[in-house]
């Protein structure tokens, strides 16, 4: 059984800027492709960024260019560093880790962006 801890979350003003972590154990991390996804009150869950066991990354259009998704397969942690935050990135942000038919949530961490 694979945990997923997430860290990082919290409130902070248009512009500014917050770094997530999820912590993986135990297990094999380099081999999950492992994503970040947000949840908005009333809205579905959607991605937000994905980085495969190779290194590919994709985002969602809406934080192209102001988030960035990064691993450190030696601590069993992916990362999400988010810039120039907007009221709208408001959710409940999860970590998902993903391997073949195998797949783990995080219990999810609140991002506020607000004045």
């Amino acid at each position: 059984q694979v945990q997923l801890v997430e860290s990082g979350g919290g409130l902070v003003q248009p512009g500014g800027s917050l770094r997530l972590s999820c912590a993986a154990s135990p297990t094999i991390f380099s081999i999950y492709a492992m994503g970040w996804y947000r949840q908005a009150p009333g809205k579905q869950r959607d991605l937000v960024a994905r980085i495969t066991s190779s290194g590919e990354i994709n985002y969602a259009d809406s934080v192209k260019g102001r988030f960035t998704i990064s691993r450190d397969n030696a601590k069993n942690t992916v990362y999400l560093q988010m810039n120039s935050l907007k009221p709208e990135d408001t959710a409940v942000y999860y970590c998902n880790g993903h391997y073949l038919l195998f797949d783990y949530w995080g219990q999810g961490t609140q991002v506020t962006v607000s004045s």
